[in-house]
């Protein structure tokens, strides 16, 4: 009786034992997860934007936010996507003038490949080349200056008619330089055909 009696006892408080480590170690039981790894965690902590530690380190990220801006500014000008271009070149104002020069043809867009010619002409020894080249260049400069007084007036025209609230400062201008340039060197690159009617 007595030996059932203490082995009873012996047993008993081993239960409530067992429940208090089952108790304790549950919070410490896996979380449905694995554990991540140091190098995975600290790749985690890195990818998180922090303030720069130092001047220099502010002046590094500076550095790439330009370098970003200009590659976006390079792709924008060569697919006359609006938003990052340069700001002389936003707006519809900007881009339909564009439109107008890149829809046709201007004597001022061979201006280099004709001063080339002449600059040759003006080199060689002959004397009749020479007065050649001279009258080629007057004839030019005349040319020029004729088409780009008719391609204002023609601009502001159309201008006027398509944009009648706005102030049409500066764009004559940027649209008589724009002619200066031959179409494959322009920037923004054109974005119409010649003979295309301008977008709207």
């Amino acid at each position: 009786m007595f030996r059932s009696r203490s082995k009873d006892e012996q047993a008993a408080p081993s239960q409530p034992g067992e429940d208090l480590t089952k108790q304790t170690r549950d919070p410490q039981a896996p979380k449905g997860r694995p554990t991540p790894k140091r190098s995975e965690a600290q790749t985690g902590r890195r990818s998180l934007s922090k303030p720069p530690a130092n001047r220099k380190e502010a002046a590094k990220r500076a550095r790439e936010a330009r370098r970003a801006d200009l590659a976006k500014q390079r792709e924008a000008l060569a697919t006359g996507d609006e938003r990052y271009l340069p700001l002389r070149d936003r707006g519809q104002l900007r881009r339909y003038t564009r439109d107008f020069i890149d829809s046709r043809w201007h004597i001022a867009e061979f201006f280099l490949p004709i001063a080339l010619i002449i600059l040759v002409m003006s080199i060689m020894p002959s004397l009749a080349a020479k007065n050649l080249s001279l009258v080629l260049w007057m004839g030019v400069i005349i040319m020029i200056i004729f088409d780009s007084v008719l391609t204002a007036r023609r601009l502001k025209k159309a201008l006027r008619e398509r944009f009648p609230d706005e102030s049409l400062k500066g764009t004559t201008g940027y649209g008589l330089m724009r002619t200066l340039q031959m179409r494959r060197m322009r920037l923004p690159k054109p974005q119409v055909a010649r003979g295309e009617a301008p977008r709207r």
